[in-house]
Order: C-alpha cells, then sequence, then structure tokens
C-alpha cells in the first residue's frame, strides 16, 4: 500500500549505497581537480585552429628564412630570384642559374616570352611547378609565376689571387673592400676591377656583401670574368698580402696623400676601400703601408665604394701605363 512506511523494505537502511546518501563530494581520496580555464582552440593539440596557427608560423619561418639566406652571399647559401621583371634582368645580365620555373598555364606577356627565349638560348633547366610550389621556393614573394634560384657563389682564397697573377707574369693588382654592405657597390667594384686589369676582389667574411644576384647584375658580365676571394680575417690577409711583396695602400678621406702623388701604384699593390659612411676599421687602417685620399670639394663628404675604387683604379693604371713607356 502507498505510503505505508511500516512495510518490510520501506525504508532505506542507514549506511546503504542506495540512493542518494550523504556523501563527501568528492573532497576526499577520489577528489576531482579542476585543470583551469579552457585553453584557446589555437592552443588545443589537434584541433584544426592549433593546425593552422602552426601551418602559419612554419610558413613564416620558411619565408624569414628564405629571405634571409637570399642576401648573405655566403658559401653553399642559394639564392631566389621572384618576380618577372627581376627574372628577366638577371637573364640579360648572364647571372648564372641553377634552375628556371615557369607556374603552369602562366598569362604569357612579352617578359615571359623573353624569358622563355634566353632559357632556349642559354639551355637553362626550365622547370614547370604549381604556383604552390613557386610559394614555397621563393618563401612566400610575389613571384607572378616566374622564379629562378642561382647556384652557391663558389668563392676563391685570396692567396690564389695573388698566385696567379705572378704565374701570369704579370704584376699584381687585388682590391680589398672593408664593411661594403651593398651589393650594387661590389658589382660596382668587380666592374671596375676587371675593367682596369685587376686581379682579384677580396672581401671579408662578415659585415660585407656576397656575390648575389644584384651584385651579378651591377658587375654587368665582369663576375664571370674576375674572382672574388674571401677572407676570414681580412686584416690577416693584408698583412699575408704584404709578406708576399704587396703594397697595401688604403683609401680615405683623411688620407696622408692624394692618391695621384703616391709612388708604389706601379708596384705589386693591393687597393683597399672602405664603405661610404664609416670607411675602414681601425685595425684594417692600421695594417695598411699608406693611406691615401681621392681630392674632392668639401661640399662632398665622401664618394660610395664603386665611384671611389673606379678613380684609384684609373689613377693606378695610368700610374703603371706612365712606367712602361719609360
Amino acid at each position: 500500500m502507498a505510503g505505508n512506511s511500516q512495510r518490510r523494505g520501506a525504508m532505506r537502511k542507514t549506511g546503504t549505497k542506495k540512493g542518494m546518501v550523504v556523501g563527501s563530494g568528492g573532497q576526499r581520496r577520489k577528489a576531482l581537480k579542476g585543470k583551469g580555464p579552457t585553453p584557446k582552440a589555437e592552443e588545443r593539440t589537434g584541433h584544426p585552429a592549433s593546425r593552422k596557427a602552426a601551418a602559419a608560423r612554419k610558413a613564416a619561418e620558411k619565408a624569414a628564412e628564405a629571405r634571409r639566406v637570399g642576401a648573405t652571399g655566403r658559401p653553399g647559401a642559394a639564392e631566389t630570384v621572384a618576380g618577372r621583371n627581376a627574372v628577366v634582368e638577371a637573364l640579360r645580365a648572364e647571372v648564372p642559374v641553377k634552375a628556371l620555373y615557369v607556374a603552369e598555364r602562366i598569362d604569357s606577356d612579352d617578359r615571359v616570352r623573353d624569358v622563355l627565349k634566353i632559357a632556349a638560348e642559354r639551355s637553362l633547366p626550365l622547370l614547370e611547378a604549381p604556383r604552390s610550389e613557386l610559394d614555397r621556393i621563393t618563401g612566400g614573394a610575389v613571384h607572378q609565376g616566374l622564379a629562378l634560384t642561382l647556384p652557391p657563389y663558389e668563392y676563391a682564397d685570396p692567396a690564389d689571387l695573388v698566385a696567379a697573377a705572378f704565374e701570369a707574369g704579370e704584376v699584381p693588382l687585388i682590391v680589398a673592400l672593408d664593411g661594403v654592405t651593398d651589393p650594387r657597390n661590389l658589382g660596382a667594384v668587380v666592374r671596375s676591377a676587371a675593367a682596369f686589369g685587376a686581379h682579384g676582389v677580396v672581401v671579408p667574411e662578415r659585415r660585407s656583401a656576397g656575390m648575389t644576384a644584384g651584385a651579378w647584375k651591377t658587375s654587368a658580365g665582369a663576375a664571370a670574368r674576375l674572382p672574388v676571394a674571401k677572407a676570414t680575417n681580412l686584416a690577416r690577409a693584408l698583412r699575408a698580402y704584404q709578406e708576399a711583396g704587396l703594397f697595401v695602400i688604403g683609401l680615405d678621406g683623411a688620407g696622408d696623400t692624394d692618391i695621384a702623388a703616391a709612388r708604389a701604384l706601379d708596384q705589386p699593390l693591393c687597393l683597399v676601400v672602405g664603405s661610404e659612411g664609416a670607411g675602414m676599421s681601425r685595425i684594417v687602417t692600421e695594417t695598411c703601408d699608406l693611406v691615401v685620399r681621392i681630392p674632392i670639394v668639401s661640399s662632398v663628404e665622401s664618394l660610395n665604394a664603386g665611384v671611389a675604387a673606379g678613380v684609384a683604379l684609373y689613377e693606378v693604371t695610368r700610374a703603371r701605363n706612365v712606367t712602361e713607356s719609360r
């Protein structure tokens, strides 16, 4: 009968596990511990938002690495040139090419036709690739369906430049750059050095421009004929040149004399050119046998490395021609 509390089994006995009983609320041995606030979707492993964020970080790291590597010009470092104008200019300047990438179903224009024509004439490795692959190769740069990779530049040893000059029976003429970080200035120096009969250009391993696509283009093809050497320590390389019989002359606005009046220009020579702003470093300046200047008007503070090297090399060539005519 309903409500009959006297019926056997109608009342629960204290301590039974059936039904609701007074308990600890999970505050003892098997207590539940909170995990704190719910993490964001990007922070949850396996969540689509987390995978998307990780992919974005990885792409950004690849792009940064591509930009960093492309600017170094270090031995073993490859470089990528991206974009229709940049690729056309690089090919016209006969920049060495490892591979030329063309996007599938690319919209052709005059630049694309020029690229394909030059590639055929030079028998360049031509690869057709999806745009996603070009995005990966260029590190996310704007490539417009065209990109090319350059092989790592093979730098010479500074000692080889002098050895080659002596073996050829010529008076050595080497140009060394100290602190020149603009690849276009390096290319201009290479072009001037080749034009005035120098036997090579030396750059330091650190804080210096390397033989990138920009340097190749500015050299106007001279980089293919004139070796560029890399010195681990420029001051040490200059001292080695002195021991080999070369006279080391540095260019500086506060030089001891005008370069035209220097008496050692017709001797085995290493000409050191510093950066436009800071000039030569102190230790390199102290290593030089003589520091000369190029006379310019006071309203102009300095010349860039490419122009200064060209003027100085002209004076060296003029002095040597005078000596030979005697």
